[in-house]
């Protein structure tokens, strides 16, 4: 059997293995589960809010379409006369109905009818309908010229010079940091577990005596590599396919109309913060942390001691975040520059002076590429001692076994 298909086979085996595990379906389904029941509360809100609709009655159709059209005000068109407006409003379908109406003086008046009285906002809208409606009759029988209406709507001029650092701005950095942050730190804690656990769990039962007889080290190794690797790739997947997803619902949705109106400004820029390099660096530090939760999983000489395998990694991880969660306001400080580029801190480091513009492209690219190297070598080496780790049995303790695993060769 040739090297690529023995490969593939460890691959295969531990992509389906960990792919089909509750803990890999819960990591996948629990952000849709957290956004889903949001926007669903959010929905079944902005439904319930649709009972606060007003039917609009007059004998003018032209004036009852202005209204629903210009008023701003929320409407049904199904409730065009008394009766039927009365009715909805008795079966509590309606909030109540305006009646529109223009007397032989050419005045607009507009009564309302309810069990409760029109809201503060409701009734300023009602009130700047009326009032631009009444304007446009009063200039039509003053029978005003074209430039003196042009001289009566003439209004005053303000200017405004907008700070480049807004508030909005300082929201989107600080909502992008944390969500990488988090997300990285989140996923992170997870394969190494899993990684570390699974390998420790092999050693503790003396199976790979059994698979070493049948394959070399490296190869199954980077058989268990990979198979994370489509791990990641498959979650990173499903969550871009279910964001998409979600994001055009919200944006087509009539009942998230208002909602998106009100953060799109916020939501689209954090989007571009996460769906950029920013992206790369989070699926290398995960691939970068499981690596090396491996070689911890393979330092363990008991199946007891599985659990404490990931320990060092998960610290690690632990340590990169809580610097960069320090370091946040400080994205210009020699520290965060110098971290932004040492793997296992660059994926926290280089995103936050990338959403601050304070690290270029090329120096993203760099960072990114010196993560990379890192991994391609970390997966060399460790492939290489990989056999003498899996077969040690001495009791050593964790740095013992660490200490010696460094020098085999």
């Amino acid at each position: 059997m040739s090297t690529l298909n023995k490969t593939w086979i460890v691959t295969s085996e531990t992509y389906i293995r960990q792919t089909k595990s509750w803990s890999f379906l819960m990591l996948v389904l629990m952000p849709f589960i957290v956004f889903g029941f949001s926007f669903g509360m959010g929905y079944l809100s902005a439904s319930q809010e649709s009972s606060n609709d007003i039917a609009v009655v007059s004998a003018s159709a032209p004036l009852r379409q202005a209204f629903i059209k210009d008023s701003g005000v929320s409407t049904t068109k199904k409730y065009a006369t008394k009766a039927a407006a009365q009715k909805a409003t008795d079966h509590g379908d309606i909030t109540g109905y305006l009646v529109l109406n223009t007397t032989k003086q050419q005045q607009v008046q507009a009564t309302f009818k309810g069990p409760d009285s029109l809201s503060s906002a409701n009734r300023a809208k009602v009130q700047q309908f009326l009032q631009t409606v009444q304007t446009q009759l009063n200039i039509k029988r003053a029978k005003i010229t074209t430039t003196q209406q042009q001289q009566l709507a003439l209004q005053p001029k303000l200017t405004q010079t907008v700070q480049k650092k807004t508030s909005t701005d300082k929201s989107v950095k600080f909502i992008s940091f944390y969500i990488i942050a988090f997300f990285v730190y989140l996923i992170l804690s997870t394969y190494t577990g899993i990684m570390a656990q699974e390998i420790a769990a092999e050693k503790g039962t003396k199976i790979m005596e059994v698979i070493l007889s049948s394959t070399t080290a490296r190869k199954y190794f980077n058989g268990k590599i990979y198979g994370v690797l489509l791990m990641i790739l498959t979650q990173a997947l499903i969550y871009f396919l279910g964001g998409v997803a979600g994001l055009a619902f919200v944006k087509n949705s009539s009942a998230m109309h208002a909602f998106w109106q009100q953060w799109s400004s916020l939501i689209e820029p954090v989007l571009h913060n996460i769906m950029s390099i920013n992206l790369l660096f989070a699926l290398a530090a995960v691939l970068l942390y499981t690596i090396f939760a491996a070689f911890c999983g393979a330092l363990v000489t008991r199946v007891e001691d599985a659990s404490k395998a990931s320990q060092p990694v998960i610290y690690l991880n632990l340590l990169a975040l809580t610097l960069g969660l320090i370091l946040r306001t400080s994205p210009t400080n020699i520290g965060v520059t110098i971290l932004s580029y040492v793997p296992f801190f660059s994926s926290y480091f280089m995103p936050l002076r990338l959403i601050n513009h304070v690290a270029s492209f090329p120096e993203a690219v760099t960072s990114l590429v010196i993560l990379i190297i890192t991994i391609i070598a970390s997966m060399l080496y460790i492939g290489k001692i990989y056999g003498g780790l899996m077969l040690q049995t001495d009791e050593l303790g964790f740095w013992g076994n660490l200490k010696r695993g460094l020098h085999l060769k």
